[in-house]
């Protein structure tokens, strides 16, 4: 049987593949209802508060962390639906 430290490994050697660390452009249409979930999903996923978290996810370095979060406030930024989030936020914390 697999552990969850094996499947760790073997994420953190796909992430080492040469090229791995290229710069790629993506031009990618969405709903900004999907922007918003997006931004959701990943700032969860990173929550290392969260029960649910995935032990690969733990295994991301400070600068993959960063680089996500970056990604998630940018694809905010294009749809512009910042401030709008921020708002759901503040929101979805008041009811915790």
């Amino acid at each position: 049987m697999i552990t969850t430290n094996d499947v760790a490994k073997v994420f953190d050697t796909v992430l080492s593949i040469p090229g791995m660390s290229e710069l790629v452009k993506i031009d990618l249409k969405i709903s900004r209802k999907n922007v918003l979930l997006l931004s959701h999903v990943i700032n969860k996923g990173l929550d290392k508060d969260n029960d649910n978290s995935k032990d690969l996810l733990l295994q991301l370095s400070k600068d993959g962390v960063e680089d996500l979060k970056s990604i998630s406030a940018d694809c905010l930024h294009k749809a512009g639906l910042v401030e709008l989030n921020e708002k759901l936020t503040v929101l979805s914390a008041s009811c915790k």
